[in-house]
C-alpha cells in the first residue's frame, strides 16, 4: 500500500475544472480511430496494450455501460507503473467517447479488487508518473476480495461502491510509518464520519462487508460473487436515464460539496442551464405525459456540454 494521488481522486469526488470540448465519434472507432472487435456480447477495445487494464463495452440493451478490468493477476492487482499507463489511457479513451454512459471498476483477479500500491515500483516513480484522471460519467467499484490502501480508495472515490459480505477493506499505511495519500484521509471521514475514519486508520484496522455498509463506506454488500451482478443492475437503471443530466448531476454534487452553499446553489442554477434548451429535456417530458420511456438525443446534443 502506498501513496497514490491519483488513480483515484478523480473518478468520482473530483472534477476538472477546466472547459472541454467533446469529439463525435463512430461507436465501433475510438479518438485515435483503432477498431473495436466483436466478440459474442462484448465489445472488446483491443488498441489499449496494457497487459493490467482491460476495457470491455457491454452491447445490445446494455449498450453505454464500460468496465475496466483490473487484471495484474500475479501482484493481485497492485497499482505500479503498467497498471497507472493502462489506467491513464483507458479513462483517456472512455472520456473521448460519447457513447459511454456508466463506468464499473472491476477486477478478473479471484478474491481480491486491488492490494493497493506496488511499493517496489513506487519507490522508483517520479511525480510526473503519478496523475488524476477524471471522468464526467458516474462510476461504479464492484469489490470482491480485498481493497486495500491505494485499492481501498480506488473504489471509495468512485461515485458508487458494492461489495461483496466477505471482501476485506482496509487502509493499512500506519503500519508502514506512512499515511493513506491517494484521497484516505479526505474521503474516508467524509463518508464514515471524522471518529470512525481516525479509527480505522490510526489502527489499520480491516472491516468486511457487512461493517463497511453500517459505516457507510458502500452503497451495497451483497452475498459473496454477486457484487457485479448488483452493480449491472444499478448501470441499467443509470443507462436509462438523461445522459446530459446525470453528467450535469454529476458535477453539481462533486463540485458542490466542495464550496459554501450559497456558491453551490449558484453553481446547480449553470447546470440546469445547460441542458434547459435541449432535445433531451423536452423529449423526457413528452415520453413522461404519454407515459413512456423517453427516446435519447444524447449522441447529436453531446456539443451543449461545456465545462466551465
Amino acid at each position: 500500500m502506498g501513496t497514490f494521488p491519483a488513480v483515484t481522486r478523480s473518478l468520482g469526488h473530483h472534477c476538472i475544472k477546466k472547459s472541454r470540448s467533446f469529439k463525435f465519434l463512430n461507436p465501433c472507432v475510438d479518438s485515435n480511430g483503432h477498431q473495436y472487435q466483436t466478440h459474442r456480447n462484448l465489445l472488446i477495445l483491443d488498441s489499449l496494450s496494457s497487459e493490467s487494464v482491460r476495457l470491455r463495452r457491454l452491447s445490445d440493451s446494455d449498450s453505454g455501460i464500460v468496465e475496466v478490468v483490473l487484471d495484474r493477476r500475479a501482484a493481485k492487482n497492485s497499482i505500479g507503473k503498467e497498471m497507472l499507463r493502462g489506467l491513464r489511457d483507458t479513462f483517456e479513451t472512455i472520456e473521448s467517447d460519447v457513447s459511454a454512459q456508466v463506468v464499473l471498476i472491476c477486477s478478473s483477479v479471484p478474491k481480491v479488487f486491488c492490494a493497493g500500491a506496488d511499493l517496489k515500483e513506487r519507490k522508483t516513480m517520479t511525480s510526473s508518473e503519478v496523475q488524476d484522471f477524471a471522468l464526467y460519467i458516474p462510476t461504479v467499484a464492484v469489490i470482491e476480495g480485498a481493497a486495500l490502501g491505494g485499492g481501498l480508495e480506488m473504489a471509495l472515490s468512485c461515485d458508487l461502491c458494492i461489495c461483496g459480505e466477505d471482501a476485506v477493506l482496509g487502509l493499512p499505511e500506519t503500519g508502514l510509518a506512512i499515511i493513506p495519500g491517494a484521497g484516505g484521509t479526505q474521503i474516508l471521514p467524509r463518508l464514515a464520519g471524522k471518529s470512525l475514519a481516525k479509527e480505522l486508520i490510526f489502527t489499520g484496522r480491516k472491516i468486511d462487508g457487512r461493517e463497511a455498509i453500517s459505516m457507510g463506506l458502500v452503497n451495497y454488500s451483497v452475498p459473496a460473487g454477486e457484487a457485479h451482478s448488483k452493480a449491472l443492475e444499478i448501470a441499467r437503471e443509470i443507462i436509462q436515464k438523461g445522459p446530459i443530466a446525470i453528467r450535469m448531476a454529476k458535477k453539481a454534487i462533486s463540485e458542490g460539496l466542495e464550496i459554501d452553499l450559497p456558491s453551490a446553489l449558484e453553481l446547480e442554477e449553470e447546470c440546469y442551464e445547460q441542458f434547459l434548451n435541449t432535445k433531451d429535456r423536452l423529449e423526457g417530458l413528452a415520453a413522461f405525459a404519454e407515459k413512456r420511456k423517453p427516446r435519447s438525443q444524447f449522441r447529436v446534443r453531446i456539443c451543449l456540454l461545456n465545462y466551465a
